[in-house]
C-alpha cells in the first residue's frame, strides 16, 4: 500500500506499475493480512492517480462487508475509501451502506 500510496502523493505516472500491484491483490485467495489502513491506502492512490481498476475495487469492497465490525477503522479512513469510490466512480452500494 506504501508504494502506490507514494507514487499517487508524488504525482508520478507509472500505470504498468499500478496494474501489477492491482492484479496481485486481486489474485491473494484473502485480504486479511491487510490492515484497515493498507486498504484505504490502496484504493485513495488508485483514485487519487486516477488508475482504474474495478476489480481491485471490487475486492477491497468484498472484504470490507464482509468484517464483522469496522473497529479497525479510523474516521479518515473510512472517508477515504468512501472518497476514493466516489471519486473513482466505482459503485459499491453495500460497502457504502457498511461503511455509512
Amino acid at each position: 500500500s506504501n508504494i502506490v500510496w507514494a507514487y499517487a502523493t508524488a504525482e508520478e505516472s507509472h500505470p504498468k506499475m499500478f496494474k501489477k500491484v492491482a492484479r496481485h491483490i486481486i489474485g491473494l485467495e484473502n485480504l486479511s493480512k491487510f490492515k484497515a489502513q493498507d486498504l484505504s491506502n490502496i484504493v485513495w492512490a488508485y483514485a487519487t492517480a486516477e488508475e482504474s481498476h474495478p476489480k481491485l475495487f471490487k475486492k477491497v469492497a468484498e472484504h470490507i462487508i464482509g468484517l464483522d465490525k469496522l473497529s479497525e477503522f479510523k474516521a479518515q479512513g473510512l472517508s477515504n475509501i468512501a472518497w476514493a469510490y466516489a471519486t473513482a466512480e466505482e459503485s459499491h452500494p453495500k460497502m457504502f451502506k457498511k461503511v455509512a
